[in-house]
């Protein structure tokens, strides 16, 4: 028996992508139901060969509802996800909205998949943010092995990030500097076409940004507490793919050969490291991809048992939809939800 599965903002990038990484997987669903706002009712969303028609999140009764992949942003899911979880509907958040809530669980499932049990006390389980999401894939092994004390990362992430708003704008700006026009901003602070934008998120009062602050908040909830982070998000004029450069200072002695080892035999990271032109991965290579993939891992001198690599991922599927689908996938997999009786 399959699982009767919601999607919540179907119409946008990750609400698209989520349809087909569950037709992807062949997740073991009964029914797939795409929602979104009243005004995209009767909008067609694809579903691997199916097309199916979009029905409005405010109308919809999730009483025979298994599970709510919601990317519909964090104010509706704020309004709706309790909503949702009290009628007995497991929500998987991809907003910032309850990723702080000590009560709900923020998962990764290759790093804290334990830490899933605790979504009975809301019926909601938080999705992190993208660009700690693939960080967190790479740090989980390391930590494990060589104890990570300090963290310090900088962000290139893709202008998808900033949703389909972000993806227009970079690609109407480009044509606009062809054609020697005059670029338009609206989404971005500045120019992001054939430029970089050190600001992510609104700013907060010691000088970071909440996007800064969200990876460190993330790693400490997810993977622990005691791991010192300092972040510098960068908005790059890619489409699709968040790329990372990250120093780690360990408790252990830590070789680049012992770090590729461990790397090598964690799940769901992927290693492309040779040292030659090339021989690294960016985002061209990473998008439409499910792994997260490290390359230049080197040891760091300037401090004790310092390490430093390159960390790529698709921030469309690992940094959101994906996530939501194997935090779902952990659920049936360990027995922790069944499907419901449907409502007559």
């Amino acid at each position: 028996m399959g699982y009767k599965v919601a999607i919540a903002g179907a119409t946008g990038n990750v609400g698209r992508e989520m349809l087909d990484i569950l037709a992807e997987r062949a997740f073991p669903v009964s029914e797939v139901v795409p929602l979104a706002s009243q005004r995209s009712v009767g909008q067609e969303v694809s579903f691997g060969d199916k097309t199916l028609k979009v029905k409005a999140l405010e109308h919809y009764d999730f009483s025979d509802t298994d599970i709510c992949l919601m990317s519909a942003g964090g104010d509706v899911s704020k309004v709706w996800s309790p909503k949702i979880g009290a009628q007995g509907c497991v929500v998987i958040d991809n907003s910032s909205a309850w990723r702080y809530d000590a009560d709900v669980p923020l998962i990764v499932p290759e790093v804290n998949a334990d830490a899933v049990k605790g979504f009975t006390r809301k019926n909601i389980i938080a999705n992190p943010n993208c660009s700690t999401a693939q960080l967190v894939v790479a740090l989980k092994p390391l930590h494990d092995r060589f104890g990570i004390k300090r963290v310090v990362v900088s962000t290139y992430q893709s202008v998808s990030g900033a949703g389909k708003d972000g993806m227009d704008e970079l690609f109407e700006q480009t044509k606009a500097v062809y054609s020697a026009g005059e670029p338009k901003q609206k989404k971005f602070t500045k120019r992001i076409a054939f430029n970089v934008i050190p600001h992510i998120d609104v700013f907060m009062e010691d000088g970071f940004t909440k996007e800064e602050w969200k990876m460190t908040a993330e790693t400490k909830k997810i993977l622990d507490p005691k791991i010192k982070l300092t972040a510098t998000c960068v908005r790059v004029p890619v489409f699709i793919g968040h790329s990372e450069a990250v120093n780690i200072e360990c408790e252990k002695p830590i070789t680049a050969d012992e770090a590729r080892e461990v790397l090598r035999a964690a799940p769901g990271l992927l290693i492309v490291d040779k040292r030659e032109p090339g021989g690294y991965i960016t985002p061209h290579e990473a998008a439409g991809e499910d792994a997260t993939y490290i390359s230049r891992i080197r040891e760091d001198i300037t401090v004790e048992n310092g390490l430093a690599f390159w960390c790529v991922s698709d921030n469309l599927r690992k940094g959101a939809a994906l996530n939501a689908v194997q935090i779902a996938e952990v659920l049936i997999n360990r027995g922790l939800i069944k499907p419901r009786a449907k409502a007559a």
